[in-house]
């Protein structure tokens, strides 16, 4: 019963391996306890960009993994969502009025921008189409950093969020008991109750008919073709749900960060942790898009203080000393990656599923 209601859940795309489901599980686990055993700012923090890059990267994982098209606008999408947001916030102050001024504006600026990206672009294919999306991405953060007097230009724009979400004890009546609650961890809990519905959304797609349309232009897009299928609609509809999803996602990040910046949202900095992310849990899998931030985000934010305690004790040895300083912890990271894509070259789900199959393959057959 309960292997059926998590078939059913996950759209019948179980993890197929017991190393990825503990994983998983371990993760979900810590998401759920992170305000209770760790409720700092800084392992909040990481455990929000944890669940909010899930969604991004997973979006992004529709284009690439599945649909094979190679966009560097996803960002673009996942700025505007953020940008919406603040402006908003800005302008008209801290109330929901404003959030959901925000939230229609921006996702009507990236379902216009994707329908007019995918009209010019979709007709091309492979390098034109990737060269047409960083070209959009790049004439965006222009605009970004010069309306300077609305975005805040290379300062970004900080705001208020409703006084519900803000730090601070409150009290809220529930059938006549008074229940405590803090702002910051009630936003914590509807970010993480939010991304793991797109997260299941996600999931359902990928395992739909339209999903398996999506693979079999990946694979062959000729063939599609000529079994019946206008590729062209189906490439334009996943580019405006992947822009959407992506949009969602800056949208959450804007109300938990109250900040919106153009390093942070729009960079191009911003499009190349995606694909790494992306790569490194494996393409053409949902569940890649989990370990693929998981190990970035954690690498991004401890391996720095890994290495600030392990250089004093490497003082003496005269070449290891400068590797260990923490400021060379991007060497580090770029040498897990290479090591991580030799290794694993369909990425850590597609190893650890290669795996399970294998061990199923070779497992002994018992008969009664």
């Amino acid at each position: 019963m309960l292997k059926q209601l998590g078939s059913a859940v996950l759209s019948d795309d179980l993890p197929r391996s017991r190393w990825l489901s503990l994983l998983l599980a371990l993760i979900a686990l810590y998401l759920i306890t992170v305000p209770f055993l760790m409720p700092g700012a800084r392992m909040m923090n990481v455990a929000v960009t944890i669940v909010v890059f899930v969604v991004l990267v997973g979006s992004f994982d529709l284009l690439l993994g599945y649909a094979g098209m190679v966009s560097f606008a996803h960002a673009m999408f996942y700025g505007i969502g953020a940008y919406g947001v603040g402006i908003a916030f800005h302008l008209k102050g801290p109330n929901w009025a404003a959030l959901g001024m925000g939230i229609g504006a921006a996702m009507g600026v990236s379902l216009t921008l994707a329908v007019l990206l995918g009209l010019i672009s979709l007709r091309v294919k492979t390098i034109f189409y990737a060269m047409t999306t960083m070209a959009a991405a790049s004439a965006f953060g222009a605009v970004v950093l010069r309306w300077s007097d609305l975005t805040g230009g290379d300062d970004g724009r900080s705001f208020r969020v409703p006084e519900l979400l803000m730090p601070g004890m409150r009290q809220l009546e529930i059938a006549g008991f008074a229940v405590s609650f803090n702002g910051r961890t009630l936003s914590y809990f509807l970010i993480i109750a939010a991304c793991t519905f797109l997260f299941l959304l996600m999931l359902r797609i990928v395992n739909s008919r339209f999903g398996r349309v999506l693979q079999a232009m990946r694979e062959n897009e000729f063939r599609a073709e000529a079994i019946g299928y206008r590729t062209l609609i189906y490439r334009l509809a996943v580019s405006i749900i992947a822009a959407l999803l992506a949009t969602t996602a800056g949208v959450l990040m804007a109300l938990w960060m109250r900040y919106v910046g153009p390093q942070t949202s729009v960079g191009f900095n911003v499009m190349l942790n995606i694909l790494l992310m992306a790569v490194i849990g494996g393409l053409g899998t949902v569940y890649g898009a989990v370990l693929g931030v998981v190990i970035f985000v954690a690498a991004e934010n401890y391996l720095q203080s890994l290495l600030a305690v392990t250089a004093p004790h490497a003082s003496g040895i005269p070449v290891l000393n400068h590797f260990l300083e923490p400021d060379r912890w991007m060497l580090w990271f770029g040498g897990l990656f290479v090591l991580a894509v030799y290794f694993f070259p369909n990425g850590l789900v597609g190893r650890l599923r290669e795996w399970a199959s294998r061990r199923r393959r070779t497992a002994p057959m018992h008969v009664s």
